[in-house]
């Protein structure tokens, strides 16, 4: 059975900071990218961020750049978000998806996932 689970979402003050976790299991890790995306209330999901689980090779949105950081350990096949100065307006739901690392270069489409979490609730407060 396929599963992403998400976890580490909370409530932060603007320029905070916070560390998202994706546990993956169900498939073979090195032959996915993991991408992270969000929803607002309202709004379409985004595309955050992604890595490559094979060449370590990252993604971001212009929205995050220098803020926020995707990690792998593919020992423990978790990836990791870490997103420093946060603003209100990185509130949302955060999820983790799988996409096949042959349809990398359309990371930020959500459609061309096959796999997705949950999702995390990361509120941030100003």
């Amino acid at each position: 059975e396929v599963q992403l689970v998400e976890s580490g979402g909370g409530l932060v003050q603007a320029g905070g900071s916070l560390r998202l976790s994706c546990a993956a299991s169900g498939f073979t890790f090195d032959d996915y990218a993991i991408g992270w995306f969000r929803q607002a209330p309202g709004k379409e999901r985004e595309g955050v961020s992604c890595i490559s689980s094979s060449d370590g090779s990252t993604y971001y949105a212009d929205s995050v750049k220098g803020r926020f950081t995707i990690s792998s350990d593919n020992a423990k096949n978790t990836v990791y978000l870490q997103m420093n100065s946060l603003k209100p307006e990185d509130t949302a739901v955060y999820y983790c998806a799988a996409v096949g690392s042959w349809l990398l270069r359309l990371w930020v489409l959500p459609e061309t996932y096959s796999y997705w979490g949950q999702g995390t609730q990361v509120t941030v407060s100003s």
